[in-house]
Parts: C-alpha cells; structure tokens; sequence
C-alpha cells in the first residue's frame, strides 16, 4: 500500500513539475496578495507556500524553502552548507542579519594545501580538506527558535517528503549532473542517487530519491542544532572526513555557532537598501557600486546602451579590487566598511582612470553551487536567504548512512599570493586561511525600504556573478522601474577586475557588443550569468519571480 501511495505520489510531483516548467518558459513573474515564495526550484516554492498556508510566518517558510530547496537543488545547497539570512520583522519594524556561513576547521594549516613546495588549489576544490564545518542547520535553528512560530519537524515535513518520496531531475539538476558525472561516479553514496547503475547520469523528469536525507531530516528532531553538532550526524560526519584525511573534529562540530550580525545600509535615489555585511563582501561591494552610481542618472543613458554598460563595467572593476584588498572575516581583520563607503573614497573611485591590459582568461564556471529564495508572509515579514554548499555538489563527498552532501568551501580563502579560486577571484592577507575562520563571500541577500517599509527583496547565486547579477536587477527595477520578471529577463554583463575583461550574455545585441569593443573593453559572451529571484512589494501586491537562467519559480495566494 505505501508504495502504491508513494507511486501516485511521484507521479503527481512529475505532473505538477512539468506544468510548472511550462509555465515558467511561458512567464516567469507570479502576482498574489498575502504571501508569496520564490524559489529556484518550483517544488521548493511549494513546500514554502504550504507552510503560509498552515499558519506558519515568513521565517517558518524561508526554513521550509531552503530545506526543500536542498532536496531538490542537491548540487547548489543543503544541509552540508550554510548561508546567510536577512529578516524584516513587521513587528519591530527593524532589519536582522543572520551568518552561518562555513567555517574552517580548528585544526586548519595553510601548509595543508602545499603539495611539492607549490600550493595546490585543487585541494581546497574537492575531498576532504575542501570541507569547512556546516553551518546550515545552526542557521536555520537560531532563525526559528527566534522568529519562526513553527517548530523544526513541522517546516521540514515537505523536505522530508520529497527526499523520501522522489521528485522528478529538473533541468538544471541534470545538467549539473551531467557535467559531473566522473565525479559523482567516485563516490558511492552520490552514484546511487544521481547516476544509474550502468554510471550515465540521470536525465530530465527520471525520479531522484533521497532516503538517507530523509531520515537525516527527521531525525534531527526539534532541537536540529543539538542532534547535527553534538549527537550520532555529527560523530558521523567527522569520522568519514578523517577517513579521508580532513582535519574536522567533534570540537569544530560542537563549537560551531550561527551570528547574529547587524546589516549594512545605504540608502539610494529615494530608497534605503539593505544587505550582509562582511565576511561576506557582497553586501559591501553591492552598497559601494551603489553610491558610485547614484549621481549619475542611469535610466538617461538607457537600459543596457554602451554609455550605461560601461559605467557599470568601471564600477564593478572597482568594488572586486576592494574586495580583494580589504574583506575578510571581522573576527580575524579590520573591514573598513565606513572607509570603503565613505565620500571620500567614492569619489576617488569616479575620477580613477581604468587599466585594460589584457589578462590570460580563467574558465567562467556554469555551476551555480548556491541557491537564494525570497518569501513574504500576510503580516508583512520578508526573508531575503542565500544558501551554498560553493561549487556544484560541493567537495563531491556524501557522507555514507546520512545522505548529506558536504561543502568546498575552503576554496573562498585566498590559499596564497597570487592563486586565484575557482571563479577567478584574487584575495590578499585578510582572507587569508587561518583555523575557525570563516571565509569571505559574495552572497548578498538584500532588503530595499521606502520610509521604513520594505519594497523589494533579492538575491542570487552564481559566485562572484550574484554581486554584479544584484546590482543590474536592483538598477532595473528602482531606476527603470521593471518588475521582477522583466528585469530578471534582461541581459547582463558581468567584471570582476581580474582579469580585466567583461563577460557579456550573447543575448546583449551585436551593435552593443562592437560599441564596447571599440571603447577598449575585452569581451567573453556567454549564454547567461548568475541567477536572481526576487519579489517586490507594491500597493496592487506581491509581484515574484526566480530568475529563467536557472528554473526557478514564484508561488503565492
């Protein structure tokens, strides 16, 4: 009888799916009037829009969204991971910040990653030493035993389903399974569920079924951070990573904390825009970029026209360059914020002449290992969440028994002068790698108000795209007064100062291309950058959306 009823069960989530997808191809943007989720997964979405519907607030669906999104987007997040989470309480009227960014282990020694004298960047990409303690199930447990009104097992209960039950592979997925496929196959646990037995990856609409996270989920019980970091997940967790050489100890799990940290704003044009402060430079670099935009009047030179693109492209050139002098973990350096945002320093920026020189071309990476989902609730609550296990399928281990996928987080430290990450980033001494610190990051999860009201939350995945893929949407919708859907359609471009040469989506016309060409700009196109979900808040109600690059969905009532 149960399997029959988990028959039925799989077979409606693929009926329900592919009329999702369809949907999405067809529009991407959802109107409702008392609450809405948006989500890179469209069952995700769902999970999170039944909790509204039983009751539960803002933060109880954004804990639901991000466990079901975990399910279903395996490859960019989950409970092997951790994020960062803005919060507008209606009640208080105010903006909390929330850190469970990875974190790397106590034991940690830069001379891990030495192989031959040389640093070995692949080290910090894949295995064991790659992993930084997790940081997810800490994050979402401080959330709701603060905010929510639900407890764990109640906004868990859909994730749990469809890991337990089966849901059908989206496009994405399969894609990401695809591309990764000599890795998954290296690994037991990740070969079961994501290859078939012959090794081919599974395809678009076959069933992915994840029991061993099920029961993970359900046993981590209502008091989730206890069970993860004291109990029987955690001695499992440890022990295979020392299987595997790593140097994760029960003293990293039990010491591991979220934070609460105070968000940084600035406001612009008529609005104030919130966003994570460091360790994550996100919220910093997308601030900056702001206030070295906000004289210019961006919607006169015209949406996407070469005037406007290159002052984007100079723009964001500047703010990587400070990400890399300046950000680190502020329990370990000084993070000039107030220097960084300061007139003075905004106005050398503007007058800095720009160098050109051409840099040799890393590889653009297509994996999206991180996830972002906005919700707002009937009462006025808004979660703007960004979760990541970094690259796809994090380090490419799961751990046997638990089902959980572990990060690579390691590699947003800066391993040595001069040895760029994985997506091309350069960092100096303040990222640097030293024991419990945790490392800097691009996610940026944003709340924008008008006179104290918010009227817009977003944010992306895509690495360091998510800063520039913010910044364009924020552009689109508070100066050319888009909506969601329109402004997540529009083409982008992307700078990340190294190397000094722009990635432009082949969707941007020819014309413009050649137009920044001739302007002295070196060009790499590519089919899309980063993915943003988004929902605005206006009098006629809530408009949301999940970037198309990547599949996502809005629900809402």
């Amino acid at each position: 009888m149960m399997k029959s009823i988990r028959r039925i069960t799989l077979l409606t989530l693929l009926i329900f799916c592919a009329t999702v997808v369809c949907a999405v191809r067809a529009r991407t943007a959802l109107v409702a009037h008392q609450g809405m989720v948006a989500a890179e997964h469209p069952l995700a979405a769902q999970a999170g829009l039944k909790i509204l519907e039983q009751g539960g607030n803002a933060i109880d669906a954004a804990c639901a969204t991000a466990l079901a999104v975990g399910v279903t987007n395996p490859s960019s997040c989950g409970i092997g991971g951790g994020g960062f989470m803005l919060i507008y309480l209606a009640r208080t009227g105010k903006i909390y910040a929330l850190d469970y960014r990875e974190r790397a282990p106590l034991a940690e020694k830069q001379s891990m990653y030495v192989r031959d004298g040389r640093p070995d960047e692949q080290l910090l990409r894949r295995g064991a030493l790659a992993v930084g303690t997790p940081g997810e199930v800490a994050g979402l447990d401080s959330a709701l035993k603060r905010f929510g009104t639900m407890k764990f097992q109640q906004v868990a209960a859909p994730a749990i389903a469809l890991a337990r039950d089966g849901f059908p592979c989206a496009p994405h997925l399969a894609s990401e399974i695809a591309r990764t496929a000599p890795a998954l196959a290296q690994e037991p646990g990740l070969k079961a569920v994501f290859l078939h037995p012959d090794g081919s990856p599974r395809r678009v609409g076959e069933p992915i079924v994840e029991r061993e996270l099920a029961a993970t989920l359900q046993a981590l019980g209502n008091d989730p951070a206890r069970e993860y970091y004291r109990g029987s997940i955690a001695r499992q967790i440890v022990a295979y990573l020392h299987s595997k050489g790593g140097p994760t100890t029960m003293a990293d799990m039990r010491s591991y904390r979220a934070i609460w940290r105070t968000p940084v704003m600035r406001p612009y044009h008529g609005y104030d825009v919130y966003s994570m402060p460091p360790e994550s430079s996100g919220g910093g670099e997308l601030l900056e970029a702001l206030e070295i935009l906000a004289p210019g009047d961006a919607a006169g030179l015209g949406l996407n026209s070469p005037a406007y693109l290159a002052r984007l492209i100079e723009t964001m050139r500047q703010i990587f360059l400070d990400r890399a002098a300046y950000y680190g973990d502020p329990a370990f350096v000084h993070v000039p914020l107030n220097y960084l945002l300061s007139p003075q320093h905004i106005d050398a920026i503007r007058k800095q002449a720009f160098s050109h020189h051409v840099a040799q071309l890393p590889p653009i990476p297509r994996d999206h290992g991180t996830s972002h989902l906005c919700v707002v609730d009937r009462e006025g609550n808004v979660v703007s969440l960004t979760t990541t296990v970094n690259t796809a399928f994090g380090s490419k281990l799961m751990v046997p028994g638990i089902g959980v996928i572990l990060n690579n987080e390691m590699d947003d430290f800066s391993i040595a002068p001069g040895v760029a990450n994985i997506y091309g980033l350069l960092s100096k001494g303040p990222n640097s790698i030293q024991p419990g610190k945790r490392p800097v990051s691009s996610m940026s999860p944003t709340i924008v108000t008008k006179r104290g009201k918010p009227v817009l939350t977003l944010g992306g995945s895509g690495g360091p795209t998510i800063v520039t893929a913010n910044l364009q949407v924020l552009l689109d919708v508070l100066d050319f007064h888009l909506d969601p859907e329109q402004a997540l359609a529009t083409p982008r471009i992307h700078e990340q100062a190294n190397p000094p040469t722009v990635v432009i989506e082949q969707a941007i016309p020819t014309a413009t291309q050649n137009a920044l060409r001739q302007m002295g700009y070196k060009l790499r196109v590519v089919r899309q950058i980063g993915s943003v979900t988004a929902i605005e808040i206006t009098p006629g109600g809530l408009m949301g959306a999940s970037d198309p690059r990547k599949g996502g969905a809005a629900a809402g009532y």
